[in-house]
């Protein structure tokens, strides 16, 4: 059966690099494409396309999988290194005739590399001196809990309660606690409190809670709806009351400055920008269908369109002193959120310092949403909104802006949201591999189609096909093209050449399906 891609393919690509190469930065908006239609192909064609976008997948997606997620790349460790674990124990287990029973004090003996890292977790005793250097999340976070309970951080992040990162720890196991789990030290749920949210989002994980808009939603209109749009937090959300809130400005070449939500409001000019956002792993139940990669198991709908409001960046950095002509090597801008772990590390990343001070000024410290006021989810009171950049940069609930020479340090900058080569895996990235890649910050040109639905029927005739696709600058495009995975190379979609772009318009094609092909499929595809 004839089978229409959700992509749009290399030719759209192609396109939009030839203009990149020319075109001067702008505000980073979505738009739909406007129309379209489908010509027929050569099958030598559709089998040389397969094989390339199969490619195309997967260095795209073990790269963004690398990094998407805290910890979820524990599914990445060698099986093989499990099965010699278990075997290893559990032959320690047949000598012994039972497992050896320690004390806290026993545990809280070995805190360091030299005396071997143990950890509890639920009344079990493991040795993962090991397993310090590999843990994705860094082996700094494994020694906060060094000689006592990962309990507590296990509740902060959720995703280790799985059973196959449970499968990893018990090859760790030496012994159990004595007198086993303390009911007393239970540990309270850090997300207890959290917001209500629409019950239309598709939950991609609860806690910490990372969900996507519905398909049907997407093109819906000119805005992605508040209530609907995609939510992407890493730890617990943060309870704010505003009239206590501060921002701290401070770093080189700056004054030490404190506004309330109130100053912002009132000593700056208000300004608005239409952007589109997506998360850094969106499509990635495409590539997963290819082969498996570790992160949220994203569809299309880690994207969304708004009309930010609130005040630029680079009014509040020259309020408190900034002089681009005398920056004195300031290189980029950190930011922290007041989102934060048991261990009190918050949420934090940077952009350049050219992007932040840009003469389009379109980095915004968002207040506003769609004409309302930001809800817990999307950062209230304040957040960061940076077009064209993946949203892992547009920090929430905004609490310290700070000048640097340096990128952040913060666990997002460094160890996370960066792209591998296809030979770099969960299982052999080294520390050198992290420090040597660069963050991700500018986003792809990217494309889905929303409608039809994957799987939907289609009568003979005509049949109207409107999808998205998100640029992160506006450059001028030519040519796209549509697919069908009999005939990948057919259809060709023109586009009105355009810099200044519109959020969220729809766009419409042609199709004209045969009588022996009226199931319409799809693929998710990178452009």
């Amino acid at each position: 059966m004839k089978r229409l891609g959700r992509s749009l393919n290399s030719a759209l690509l192609h396109q939009s690099r030839q203009a990149q190469r020319t075109a001067s930065a702008a505000p980073s908006q979505t738009q739909f494409i406007r129309t379209l239609s489908v010509l027929p192909s050569q099958a030598g064609a559709e089998k040389q396309h397969k094989q390339a976008w199969t490619q195309h997948l997967l260095r795209l997606g073990l790269g963004l999988g690398a990094g998407a997620s805290l910890f979820a790349a524990y599914g990445g460790f060698s099986s093989s290194h499990c099965e010699q674990q278990a075997s290893a124990g559990q032959t320690k287990t047949a000598q012994s005739g039972s497992r050896p029973i320690y004390s806290e004090d026993d545990v809280a003996e070995h805190a360091t590399k030299d005396t071997g890292v143990w950890v509890t977790y639920q009344g079990g005793v493991y040795d993962v001196t090991n397993w310090v250097d590999q843990h994705p999340g860094g082996g700094a976070r494994i020694m906060l809990a060094a000689g006592g309970a990962i309990d507590p951080f296990w509740a902060m992040y959720a995703q280790h309660k799985t059973a196959e990162v449970r499968k990893i720890l018990e090859t760790y196991r030496i012994g159990d606690l004595e007198g086993g789990a303390d009911p007393s030290k239970q540990v309270a749920d850090p997300y207890a409190n959290e917001p209500k949210r629409h019950k239309a989002l598709l939950v991609r994980s609860a806690k910490p809670f990372n969900a996507e808009t519905p398909t049907d939603a997407l093109g819906s209109g000119p805005s992605t709806p508040n209530e609907l749009f995609y939510v992407r937090n890493h730890l617990p959300v943060p309870h704010v009351e505003p009239a206590a809130y501060s921002l701290r400005i401070e770093g080189e070449g700056l004054r030490h400055v404190e506004l309330s939500l109130n100053d912002l409001k009132t000593k700056f000019k208000r300004h608005s920008v239409s952007a589109a956002m997506q998360c850094s792993g969106n499509r990635r139940h495409g590539m997963n269908e290819v082969k498996k990669i570790q992160g949220l198991d994203w569809d299309i709908g880690a994207i969304g369109s708004a009309e930010w409001s609130g005040v630029k960046l680079r009014d509040v950095l020259r309020y408190a002193g900034f002089d681009e002509d005398n920056s004195d090597g300031v290189a980029h801008v950190q930011f922290e959120g007041l989102d934060s772990d048991i261990s009190g590390t918050c949420y934090g990343a940077s952009i350049p310092i050219d992007k932040a001070m840009g003469s389009h000024g379109d980095v915004i410290l968002a207040f506003s949403m769609n004409g309302r006021t930001l809800s817990t989810d999307h950062g209230f009171p304040l957040r960061l909104v940076v077009p064209g950049v993946t949203g892992a940069r547009s920090v929430k609930w905004l609490s310290r802006i700070i000048t640097s020479k340096e990128e952040s340090q913060a666990h997002w900058q460094q160890h996370d949201y960066k792209a591998f080569s296809p030979g770099v895996t969960m299982d052999t990235v080294t520390e050198e591999d992290w420090r040597s890649a660069p963050a991700l910050q500018e986003s792809p040109v990217t494309s889905a189609i929303c409608e039809p639905a994957n799987g939907a029927q289609l009568e003979e005739g005509t049949e109207e096909v409107a999808g998205q696709w998100s640029l992160p600058r506006a450059v001028p495009l030519l040519l796209g093209a549509l697919s069908t995975d009999d005939h990948l190379s057919s259809a060709h979609l023109r586009l009105v050449p355009m810099f200044v772009l519109t959020v969220w318009d729809l766009a419409c094609a042609s199709l004209l399906p045969s009588a022996h092909s009226r199931t319409f499929g799809h693929f998710v595809g990178w452009c």
